[in-house]
């Protein structure tokens, strides 16, 4: 069995469940835990049956609950080693000093080593080792045998999420442009362009199907539309009409960030590509990722349908919308 399900896409969260034979994988984990069960409930999908999960790209919206949920099932992680690292900064930021902290520090320690020396001219050598570093070991040990004795009355061991909030059950790396395996489905990774450490698409493989998944990418590059070239299923970012995001609320930074050759595929390039390269193979088309405040699912659908309208050999084609707020019905070859 094949099948495709799209539980959520949009800006505020996306996850595909991907089944090949025995086989069955979650694309990005942009939902909570919680929310993502309930999907894929409401699609027929089992939770326990996922055997791993493969990410896209460090953004939030694509993997939000990604700690939490591959910890509650005990599945693998799949990542480019980059965007692992990205992830891991993102979950566990550095502390931030400003320059009048760090003078402050700088002072404050000053004047305790001043004081300190002033103690010990004033008092002399002690007869007993009361150094402050003797003081700080004696304490430590204290502590230390504290809690041997704590950990022997409670043999509870400690929870690793705690002293790591970025551990994973089991964590495997991928590169772009190097296929590999999970299971019955072959999975091949390919570069795209977003702002993100190390971003990619996937090219699904089971049974003879082939199931392209392309979002998050400000234009289709050469490479990208080789990677779509006879799928059986494509999934294609339609994020945003030009006009709704230029009159719309995002801050001229953001926009210009949408709109850059790194930022994400408007509902305008989307159809130029299904016009000029996409070569009609897919039966199923899915415009993806849509924009909540700078598209209509009904504007990039239209786009979509003439670009494919106008083109006789696309017309089995069956374009299909992907929604944030429910998911879309299984796909199945």
């Amino acid at each position: 069995m094949v099948r495709f399900t799209v539980l959520a896409s949009g800006s505020k969260g996306n996850s595909t469940v991907v089944t090949g034979g025995r086989t069955r994988i979650l694309v990005d984990a942009g939902l909570s835990c919680r929310e993502l069960f309930r999907r894929m409930k409401l699609a027929g999908e089992d939770p326990g049956t996922l055997d791993a999960i493969v990410v896209t790209h460090e953004h939030q919206d694509h993997i939000n609950g990604l700690a939490v949920i591959a910890r509650r099932l005990g599945i693998p992680v799949y990542f480019t080693e980059a965007t692992h690292r990205a992830w891991m900064r993102w979950l566990t930021p550095r502390r931030q000093m400003s320059y009048a902290q760090w003078l402050e520090q700088c002072r404050r320690q000053a004047a305790e080593r001043q004081a300190e020396t002033r103690t010990v001219d004033e008092e002399g050598e002690p007869d007993e080792p009361e150094s402050a570093v003797e003081v700080q070991a004696s304490a430590e040990i204290s502590k230390a045998s504290v809690n041997a004795g704590s950990a022997q009355s409670d043999p509870t061991p400690q929870d690793p999420v705690k002293s790591d909030p970025a551990w994973l059950p089991a964590v495997e790396y991928f590169q772009a442009g190097q296929p590999f395996a999970i299971g019955d489905l072959n999975v091949s990774p390919f570069t795209i362009p977003h702002d993100a450490a190390d971003p990619v698409g996937f090219v699904f493989t089971a049974e003879g199907v082939r199931m392209a998944f392309a979002t998050d990418l400000g234009y289709v590059t050469p490479n990208v539309r080789a990677q779509l070239k006879g799928v059986d299923l494509l999934l294609l970012e339609s994020n945003h009409d030009l006009e709704m995001l230029r009159d719309g609320p995002y801050p001229w930074s953001v926009k210009q960030r949408v709109l850059s050759r790194v930022g994400h595929l408007s509902n305008e390039a989307a159809a130029g590509f299904l016009a000029s390269a996409y070569d009609g193979q897919a039966a199923y088309v899915i415009l993806a990722h849509l924009s909540e405040s700078n598209n209509l699912p009904e504007l990039a659908r239209v786009a979509a349908e003439r670009a494919l309208a106008g083109r006789a050999s696309l017309l089995a084609n069956r374009l299909l919308v992907a929604a944030q707020h429910e998911p879309l019905s299984a796909i199945h070859f």
